[in-house]
């Protein structure tokens, strides 16, 4: 089938957050796995920024990177539940067994679209690998469908370093000014329109509405 935006050939999408569940998402999960009361994690990052001054932190960029944030959260989580517990830890016990109901319904939809549309999709990720080890990926459907998957984890250059989105592009083969970039992270976007590519970024407090974004940007109503 003919791809119907002539000026964009690959939809390349963050992972987590914009195509899989936030943690944040998952208290309620994490607090009956761990035996906790119902709203003992107060802290809402992206969902209500203001419950979260982490979080706030971290997303203006003053020195507290994604990961380091994360990591904080799970030794906080382990204390609330007794146990010490690092970033793999708290992933594993959110994300596992992997399956395909932690991706949104919204992204597999329109991920379909824009694959049957003529799209090449990707993903360009910082922390696959690095949060959920080597092998979770194979049992998510959604990243057995994309084109490639471009893991930061692999080579520890994350974004926004301008060498991930070069990475991505050598990978994908595609011209950076032909891709539509989908991420959460403002300093992420900012980094992909720095370097030349068009992005929107996703809020994950409103979900559906950023798909909707996509799906209305690759005409794929």
């Amino acid at each position: 089938m003919t791809n119907p935006k002539p000026d964009i050939d690959t939809l390349l999408l963050d992972f987590g957050g914009v195509c899989l569940l936030s943690p944040v998402e998952l208290h309620s999960r994490c607090e009956q796995l761990l035996n906790l009361e119902p709203g003992s994690l107060t802290w809402h990052g992206p969902i209500d920024p203001s419950t979260d001054a982490l979080w706030r932190e971290m997303v203006a960029g003053t020195g507290l990177t994604e990961r380091e944030y994360w990591a904080e959260r799970a030794q906080q989580v382990g204390e609330l539940a007794g146990r010490p517990m690092k970033t793999r830890d708290y992933m594993n016990l959110l994300y596992h067994p992997p399956s395909d109901d932690l991706v949104r319904p919204e992204c597999t939809a329109v991920v379909a679209a824009a694959q049957a549309a003529g799209f090449g999709v990707s993903v360009l990720t910082n922390d696959l690998r690095a949060f959920h080890g080597p092998d979770w990926e194979k049992e998510i459907s959604l990243l057995q469908r994309v084109d490639v998957i471009v893991d930061c984890s692999d080579t520890n250059v994350l974004k926004p370093d301008p060498r991930a989105y070069q990475r991505a592009v050598d990978l994908t083969d595609t011209d950076p000014g032909r891709m539509l970039f989908v991420d959460d992270q403002p300093t992420n976007v900012e980094g992909a329109i720095a370097f030349g590519i068009e992005t929107l970024w996703f809020d994950v407090a409103n979900p559906v509405e950023s798909w909707n974004a996509v799906t209305s940007r690759l005409e794929l109503l």
